[in-house]
């Protein structure tokens, strides 16, 4: 089958020039990047989360992750600016491929009730938003290993210029798309 940048460049481009009428193949959406971001509300009390956080992540995406760090102190929280909140990683170039087609062909299918991800999550700019509620999914999280389920949000950020250039860019990827 090869792999999904091969199809990409085979197969979608193609079909997207016919769908879209574009007279020129750079004006074709393609991917610019992939953020993967885990959210640690409990960071604030429990420090060895980030740790745990930074090494799922790691597994993951194959590539180290930053944390990031709360802007503004929130009293209600218990937060102050500079406190570690999350991790994130920016995929670009072949890791990026590689995650989303691990994503697409193993993550997905793998979650439990799955009928296809919501098609309303883009951003009015062809961008989409995803999110997993367990990082169980994948297949390098050793089980026995986990102290606690933690979801992630992976954002799919395209130079697709509209919603239908960037759903019909995700569907012909194999994304698996809810009827909107």
């Amino acid at each position: 089958m090869g792999t999904l940048r091969e199809r990409y460049e085979r197969e979608v481009v193609p079909a997207l020039r016919r769908e879209f009428g574009y007279k020129n193949p750079m004006e074709v959406p393609r991917l610019h990047k992939l953020v993967v971001n885990i959210g640690l509300g409990e960071a604030v009390q429990n420090a060895r989360a980030l740790d745990a956080a930074v090494r799922d992540m790691t597994a993951i995406t194959g590539q180290r992750p930053v944390v990031t760090r709360a802007k503004k102190s929130i009293a209600a929280f218990k937060l102050r600016a500079g406190m570690p909140i999350g991790v994130m990683v920016t995929l670009r170039g072949q890791r990026m491929w590689d995650f989303l087609e691990k994503v697409i062909a193993i993550a997905l299918p793998r979650t439990r009730d799955f009928r296809g991800v919501p098609a309303k999550s883009f951003d009015g700019r062809g961008n989409y938003s995803l999110g997993l509620r367990e990082q169980l999914v994948f297949p390098e999280i050793d089980y026995d290993k986990v102290d606690k389920v933690r979801g992630l949000e992976v954002s799919i950020v395209t130079t697709a210029g509209t919603d239908d250039e960037g759903r019909a860019l995700l569907r012909h990827l194999g994304m698996p798309l809810q009827a909107a």
